[in-house]
């Protein structure tokens, strides 16, 4: 397969393939789909079942806005995969594209904007867009009088993230790809030039693994000499009672913490980065509703509409954040046939179809369509982290 061997050259029996992927979120499931489209035999290894974590519990947002530009390169990449995602994956996992808008709350945080859309042009990205008070209205009629603007990033918008991991799996197993769910990985060991991989369900063997395992690849980095610095985070979201259609694009801030989407059957989800207690090892999530009330209280405040709205109910998925809150993606630095795409730190929904095409062509051909070099796992060995977005 390129850099790794020949394509085609499959693993004979149900224990071998070209490619093993640890984890069945929407970026393993991602890259197994483009690896089987190129021809490779790939078995994903889920521990416990596809979009079981953050992949189908996070708040759908597919935003190409505010992100670091070591990530833009992807993010523009996987758009377009989003808007054609009905012919990649025969569903249209719910993706809508009304835009998403960061909502600046005083002159200083406009101004802040400004600075940030004027750098990324003089780099040549122009997806994000300075509006002014009255422009903020014509986009979100509802918000608060005092908003003076904001950042709008037109294309944008949000799909199903449990509908579409799945969608995604499924298309993979119709291209080749085989998944076992279930099934843990407890070990690793290299033996001339494949990988061993030892499981719940027994041992199989790939010259290529792809450590897909969310807020559990640190585990795996560390098990091929890379510790990374990633913290587990269950980032939490509510969703209200019904209220008349207000907003169409999806808001978000970062002075305060929030994001906020309403649904076309009323509904209002809430998120933002408020996050519950967690145990990674017993899969469990405790809700933190005093931090979840801090939340309740920006949306009635930014969106007087909201002030006769209930709470329904409220969850949290298990995540990995790194540091810097950008995700390790590509090869890596101790191990031939190694790949890391993980620790996407709460904001990877949007980032799984293009990542996946990106490790796919990495791995077979040695090369991404696009720079990646900024999310290389090199970082934290020479101690240099890039500076999160402001």
């Amino acid at each position: 397969m390129g850099a790794t061997g020949p394509a085609g050259h499959h693993a004979a029996g149900p224990r071998g393939a070209d490619v093993v992927v640890v984890g069945a979120g929407i970026h393993g499931c991602s890259t197994a789909l483009f690896l089987a489209r190129l021809g490779a035999s790939v078995l994903v290894l889920e521990k416990d079942h596809c979009a079981r974590h953050a992949s189908g519990v996070n708040a759908g947002g597919v935003r190409q806005l505010i992100r670091h530009a070591a990530e833009i390169p992807l993010s523009i990449l996987s758009m377009g995969l989003w808007e054609r995602i009905t012919e990649l994956t025969g569903d249209d996992c719910g993706f809508e594209s009304h835009g998403q808008v960061l909502v600046a709350e005083c002159d200083e945080e406009l101004e802040a904007m400004r600075e940030r859309v004027a750098d990324l042009q003089r780099c040549g990205f122009t997806h994000e867009e300075l509006v002014d008070r009255r422009e903020l209205k014509a986009l979100v009629p509802a918000v608060a009088d005092h908003c003076p603007g904001g950042i709008v990033s037109r294309r944008d918008g949000a799909a199903m993230p449990f509908r579409s991991t799945q969608a995604i799996c499924r298309a993979a197993q119709r291209a080749g790809a085989r998944l076992l769910e279930g099934v843990a990985v407890n070990g690793l060991k290299r033996q001339a030039d494949r990988w061993l991989v030892s499981t719940s369900a027994g041992e199989f063997s790939a010259p290529v693994v792809v450590n897909a395992a969310g807020a559990w690849a640190d585990r795996l980095a560390a098990a091929v000499g890379e510790p990374v610095p990633l913290e587990p985070i269950a980032p939490m979201l509510m969703i209200t009672s019904r209220v008349p259609a207000f907003i169409q694009p999806v808001v978000i801030l970062r002075s305060r913490k929030l994001s906020f989407k309403q649904f076309a059957n009323g509904t209002v989800m809430i998120g933002g980065g408020h996050l519950a207690a967690l145990d990674r090892d017993r899969n469990h999530t405790q809700i933190d509703w005093r931090k979840l009330q801090e939340s309740a209280r920006t949306v009635w405040e930014l969106f007087p509409v909201m002030r006769g709205a209930t709470i329904v109910r409220a969850w949290a998925g298990i995540e990995g954040r790194l540091v810097d809150d950008l995700p390790v993606v590509g090869a890596s630095r101790t191990a031939p046939g190694f790949f890391h795409q993980f620790g996407f730190s709460a904001h990877g929904f949007q980032l799984g179809p293009g990542t996946g095409q990106a490790m796919a062509e990495l791995i077979t051909t040695g090369r991404s369509p696009v720079p990646i070099d900024g999310l290389d796992v090199g970082r934290f060995a020479r101690g240099r982290r890039a500076q999160p977005p402001v």
